[in-house]
């Protein structure tokens, strides 16, 4: 393949995407607008769902009783004498030996709890 017959494919190529370019030039407008908008709301769509995911997490977060726990020790080696590997996990959210550390609430849930 010689010289002048790869010029004359690029200009060929040329000729056949000026063509292109002028038969789709109308719809270019609206097809852009519609794809700019798309990726804008896919992206508020994303900040939402992370927000969401965000709360949730939190929310689980905060009903793990652990710190407010009598058995609770706050020390980096043992946090819970009773269950050490699930303290402040997830799995402690229901934690059957949980005992509130304030003692004046303590006795009003023992008598709240006496009463019913």
């Amino acid at each position: 393949m010689g010289m002048a017959s790869v010029y004359q494919l690029i200009q060929l190529f040329h000729l056949i995407l000026l063509h292109l370019m002028q038969w789709l030039q109308p719809y270019l407008g609206p097809v852009c607008l519609v794809l700019a908008w798309s990726i804008v709301a896919m992206g508020i769509w994303q900040v939402i769902a992370a927000t969401r995911d965000g709360v949730q997490r939190a929310q689980t977060m905060h009903r793990i009783p652990c710190s407010d726990c009598s058995f609770f020790t706050n020390q980096a080696v043992l946090k819970c004498p009773l269950h050490p590997s699930t303290a402040l996990s997830e799995e402690a959210i229901d934690c059957s030996d949980f005992e509130i550390a304030n003692p004046t609430v303590a006795a009003q849930q023992r008598l709240k709890a006496l009463n019913n």
